[in-house]
């Protein structure tokens, strides 16, 4: 599932494709991708021109006149651009015809992407804004911040990391690079991190996504953030996948183990408990 810097990624993609341009029409093959009534999804969409795109957490934001279409590409969602006319692919099941006789079309083969169109003035008072924490570069994001929303938490921090209504963007991959970067194991208990770790987490959430978003995000398995864009990231991996594999500070053996249902890889030597 795409993580922060893929969804930037994308959003950075639209932005430079589709900015300014106004939706004419829109097209709905598969209603279980669009939140709500997918009729008035329709007759509201239309004729609004795209002001801005930016993101708040996994999802990508897509600033209309009135409304602000909120897309979340869960698994394998992705967008290609194709003339107007050009014959339906499988898998593309919403299309978007724009006033340059360009179609935007949302391509999922799983359908697990989601769709939401919301009133610009309930964007911050409804879901899924109001369920989601702070972002990684908010400056309120601090040790101070962590410490409260941790100190009630028995569960390790590698799921703690996962928990969207604490710090946003983070998935399965970054958070194992987060924790190898901060010489945390992701076993520890939330609760028990020091001040000193907590600092570390944040420091290296952001380097980390800093970096994988100037090499364009990770690409995994089938996982790309655009047709024809593959991510680099996957190259500067220090753990995640790399079971079996030596690490690359100690040359320890990488190992691979489940949390709450989660791959989870680290180094034991350099990561221990």
């Amino acid at each position: 599932m795409p993580e922060k810097p893929e969804v930037v990624t994308v959003a950075r993609k639209l932005e430079a494709r589709i900015l300014n341009r106004k939706i004419l029409k829109c097209h709905v093959y598969c209603d279980a991708i669009v939140d709500g009534d997918t009729k008035k999804f329709i007759q509201e969409i239309e004729n609004q021109t795209i002001h801005a795109i930016t993101t708040r957490g996994k999802w990508i934001v897509i600033e209309l006149e009135k409304d602000d279409l909120l897309v979340h590409l869960r698994m394998t969602g992705k967008f290609f651009y194709r003339k107007e006319k050009e014959p339906l692919e499988k898998h593309q099941h919403i299309v978007f015809l724009l006033d340059n006789q360009e179609e935007l079309r949302f391509h999922d083969v799983r359908k697990f992407g989601r769709m939401k169109l919301i009133p610009k003035e309930l964007i911050e008072k409804v879901p899924p804004f109001t369920e989601l924490g702070l972002e990684p570069w908010d400056q309120n994001l601090t040790v101070d911040y962590l410490k409260e929303k941790f100190q009630k938490k028995s569960l390790p921090i590698k799921t703690t990391l996962l928990d969207q209504s604490i710090m946003t963007g983070i998935g399965n991959i970054y958070d194992d690079e987060i924790l190898f970067a901060s010489k945390i194991n992701p076993l520890k208990k939330t609760n028990q991190l020091s001040r000193k770790e907590m600092k570390a987490i944040i420091e290296n959430t952001r380097k980390i996504l800093e970096k994988a978003i100037q090499e364009g995000g990770t690409t995994i398995r089938d996982y790309t953030s655009e047709e024809g864009v593959t991510g680099l990231f996957q190259n500067s991996l220090s753990v995640h996948t790399r079971v079996g594999k030596p690490c690359p500070n100690c040359k320890t053996i990488i190992q691979k183990i489940t949390i709450a249902g989660r791959s989870t890889y680290y180094c034991p030597n350099c990561q221990k408990e």
